[in-house]
């Protein structure tokens, strides 16, 4: 067996690992990293960047939003059914921490809302190459992963934790892991912080936890590896579980390889129905793909169709779309023939027909109840009265073939929480208590979204992840001084 020692043995180097191994280092403590990958960053990697709340960058964008504000939405937002100090911790760090990760030579591309009525807290990462998009903030992760090494943060790829080990009086001793070898590792520790990024690409703990089966109702990301091992590692040494939630986004399966628009399905002149042919929601609100998500995962089967004919279809074309992300940039040019080539290849999750009753045969629905759907959304469109007081310049009535429609499912980004902290990130056993060395950050512990992700703040679980990465980081290595 190899063993080491060091004070601070921080598992897996994701946005939250990295930042608590930079943050205890920075303080002068001794710091391990395991990480099960051959690289770090984890699911960060496929990211754009972290919210930031009053950052030089923010307040040069004026984006008017301090922390007591983004606190209160935050917490009107969530019911205040979450940890307030928790979530007051994280958000007065959060424009800092831009700063921080600045000073390790990361630079931001531009501060950046999610969709129209979001806020502009999102800090887009400026890549090496290219212009920002999915994976940008992969240039954060390989920033910090430098600093980490320069202050002498010793990484051990390859070598995933398997356990926790407590001392006779309870406190955290050390942590056991494999090499890639398969040989046992023992790391001694005086602090061990927990930051393995939840368990989304775990089937059979999502449908224990959360109730969803992946590949049936829920399409969300598997990021390989993250299985929830150190959700598992905190409850064996007595830390207390927390209510744990998927971070609900709305998506159609295969519809970006496809070569279709994701957007055009999420804009506001859309029509959705359910299974049943009724209408379930005022599209202007798909915008927020959570509040989206949401509508479809309690819907019968958990499915919904958005709907659009080919007026919508030259009106976006024309126009551009009235929902413009940074995550996709699909255009619609030669929409129709891409569609049939897209049917021809055996994608299954969009129909087009010249009809709606044609539509409805291939969708399987009551044709019947589909046509009535259709003309009365028409009629509404065309009086300017909508059933869920959609605005009139969004009504669009969908009589012009060809008419098209997708199928949509939950997806998410990943799980939350798992792990119960307090503020300074500790670990708490099921008598509320810490659990003596033991912190945890990042999705593992981000319990502070409630039932749905505050996606009114783009870039929350990034944000989340680093702050509380750097909290678990500080946190720890007072401990450890403490302690000596």
């Amino acid at each position: 067996m190899q063993t080491y020692n060091t004070d601070v043995c921080v598992i897996a180097g994701g946005p939250a690992g990295l930042a608590a191994a930079i943050s205890a280092a920075e303080r002068g403590a001794e710091v391990i990293l395991l990480e099960k990958a051959n690289t770090t960053g984890g699911a960060g990697n496929m990211g754009m960047g972290p919210l930031g709340i009053g950052s030089r960058l923010a307040k040069g964008a004026m984006a008017d939003l301090d922390a007591e504000k983004a606190f209160r939405i935050f917490m009107d937002y969530t019911h205040w059914r979450v940890d307030a100090r928790l979530v007051r911790a994280y958000l007065e760090k959060s424009g800092d921490t831009i700063h921080w990760l600045e000073d390790m030579g990361v630079r931001f591309d531009s501060v950046a809302k999610y969709f129209p009525s979001s806020q502009a807290t999102w800090h887009i990462v400026k890549p090496e190459s290219g212009k920002p998009g999915p994976r940008a903030a992969s240039a954060m992760f390989k920033a910090m992963t430098d600093r980490a090494v320069e202050l002498g943060v010793k990484i051990l790829y390859e070598t995933p934790a398997v356990s926790l080990e407590k001392s006779d009086k309870g406190y955290i001793n050390a942590v056991l892991a494999k090499d890639s070898a398969g040989n046992d590792v023992r790391v001694e520790c005086l602090a061990a912080i927990i930051a393995t990024g939840g368990f989304g690409d775990n089937p059979q703990m999502i449908k224990d936890r959360i109730g969803y089966e992946w590949g049936k109702d829920l399409f969300s990301f598997r990021i390989p590896g993250v299985v929830g091992d150190g959700i598992k590692m905190a409850m064996d040494v007595g830390a207390e579980s927390t209510d744990v939630n998927i971070e609900m986004t709305v998506n159609s399966p295969g519809l970006a390889d496809a070569g279709i628009s994701p957007s055009l399905w999420v804009q506001p002149k859309t029509l959705v129905l359910n299974n049943r042919c009724e209408r379930i929601m005022n599209e202007e609100l798909l915008e927020n793909t959570t509040f989206a998500g949401n509508a479809v995962s309690i819907q019968n089967s958990r499915v919904a169709y958005s709907i659009v004919d080919s007026r919508v279809v030259d009106y976006y074309t024309k126009n551009g779309f009235d929902v413009v992300s940074l995550v996709h940039s699909y255009g619609l040019e030669n929409f129709e023939q891409q569609a049939k080539q897209a049917r021809a290849n055996g994608f299954d999750n969009l129909y087009m027909a010249d009809t709606v009753e044609e539509l409805a045969a291939q969708m399987g629905l009551d044709e019947d109840a589909f046509k009535a759907a259709f003309d009365e959304y028409n009629t509404g469109c065309r009086d300017k009265e909508d059933y869920f007081y959609k605005h009139g310049k969004h009504l669009m009535a969908l009589e012009k073939a060809p008419f098209y429609a997708v199928r949509l499912h939950p997806s998410g980004y990943g799980t939350l929480g798992g792990i119960k902290i307090n503020y300074k990130t500790e670990v708490l056993s099921k008598e509320n208590k810490p659990i003596e060395g033991l912190y945890a950050a990042g999705t593992d512990a981000c319990s502070i979204f409630g039932v749905s992700y505050v996606f009114v703040l783009p870039g929350n679980t990034m944000g989340f992840a680093l702050n509380s990465g750097r909290i678990a980081g500080e946190s720890a290595a007072a401990y450890v001084f403490e302690e000596e």
